[in-house]
């Protein structure tokens, strides 16, 4: 179903039946993608005066709780609430949806012992590109992405200079297919992160960040319109289900 839809001071024409999924969902065992030092998730039937509220073991109902992190375990959007000791809601701070954004694809760059995202390399993807949100899309691009162990591996990060560009070209919403914009072990500093959401000035706290995404090599670089859907959380950051839809020139 093509529709076309009035986005700031644009007419853009997308194509409603052909959504594009590019999260990674839960699942309750070890496979699930991890990250942050801490054990798989777990997704399993409450046990309630010695019974298991399960249709398979005789119960009326499915009543499973699921234990999670939301860091840690899935595809997830976050406020400044993540690295701030006042606490910043993504379900208060969130308010729109829809986004105009940019698939670019990035081959990380070798510095010392690590793999790095530059600004020279976001500058070249984007050039002058006016977008509200910025999908990342590193290389090499496996389905391993959905349930590689991250922990203790030292993943591609990017640069402090590439956040700051991002902020400054006017970014709002950065997603990316890693377990975090960061180093892994870098003394605390979260050099990106606080770029990205400018602690040192005006808290953008509109803006977000999402990891654990996973872009399907199917979906080529280009414009989309973005659906950022999120779970009603009062935390800094909640599982969210984001979804393109190709732009039609």
């Amino acid at each position: 179903m093509i529709t076309t839809i009035q986005y700031n001071s644009r007419k853009l024409k997308i194509d409603l039946s052909q959504p594009l999924d590019i999260s990674i969902p839960l699942k309750g065992n070890a496979p699930n993608v991890n990250a942050w030092y801490i054990g798989p998730p777990k997704i399993a039937p409450e046990v309630i005066d010695g019974e298991t509220i399960s249709v398979a073991d005789g119960a009326v109902v499915n009543f499973n709780t699921i234990t999670f992190n939301p860091h840690s375990h899935i595809t997830h959007t976050e406020t400044v609430g993540h690295i701030t000791e006042k606490v910043y809601s993504i379900n208060k701070h969130l308010k729109q949806f829809f986004f105009l954004a940019e698939v670019v694809t990035v081959a990380p760059e070798k510095l010392g012992d690590d793999y790095v995202i530059s600004k020279k390399q976001l500058q070249f993807a984007l050039g002058n590109k006016k977008r509200d949100a910025v999908i990342i899309r590193t290389l090499p691009n496996t389905k391993e992405k959905k349930s590689r162990q991250y922990s203790n591996t030292n993943p591609t990060y990017l640069m402090e200079d590439a956040a700051i560009y991002l902020r400054t070209k006017g970014v709002k919403h950065l997603l990316i297919d890693l377990p975090s914009v960061d180093k892994e072990q870098d003394g605390g500093e979260l050099l990106a992160h606080n770029a990205f959401w400018n602690t040192k000035g005006n808290l953008r706290l509109d803006a977000t960040i999402t990891e654990f995404i996973y872009v399907s090599n199917k979906i080529d670089d280009g414009c989309y319109m973005l659906n950022l859907q999120i779970a009603p959380f009062e935390n800094d950051a909640s599982p969210s289900k984001p979804i393109l839809y190709k732009v039609i020139e």
